[in-house]
C-alpha cells in the first residue's frame, strides 16, 4: 500500500464525522458564514464585498458538497438521486 493509500484511509474516518457534523449543524454554519462575512465587509467598509461574497459562496457550496443529499434530492454536487425503489 503506497503512501497516499495509507493516507486516505486513516483520513476517512475524519471526512466521514466531518460530513456527519456538516449534515446536522449546516444551518447553523451558514449563519456563521453569513455573520463572518457581514463583519468581514463592515470592517473593510464594503471596498471587498465582491470578493467577500465569492468566498462566502464557495464555502456554503463545499458545505453542500460534504454534508450530502438534501431534502431536494440532490446531493452536494447539484446531480439528482438515484429514485427510491418501490
Amino acid at each position: 500500500m503506497g503512501f497516499l493509500d495509507t493516507l486516505k484511509a486513516k483520513l476517512n474516518p475524519a471526512k466521514d464525522k466531518v460530513s456527519d457534523l456538516a449534515q446536522q449543524h449546516g444551518d447553523k454554519i451558514d449563519q456563521g458564514l453569513d455573520k463572518a462575512a457581514k463583519a468581514v465587509d463592515d470592517k473593510t467598509k464594503g471596498k471587498y464585498s465582491d470578493k467577500i461574497q465569492q468566498g462566502t459562496d464557495k464555502a456554503k457550496d463545499a458545505l453542500d458538497k460534504l454534508s450530502g443529499p438534501d431534502a431536494n434530492g440532490k446531493d452536494g454536487g447539484g446531480t439528482p438521486s438515484p429514485p427510491a425503489a418501490s
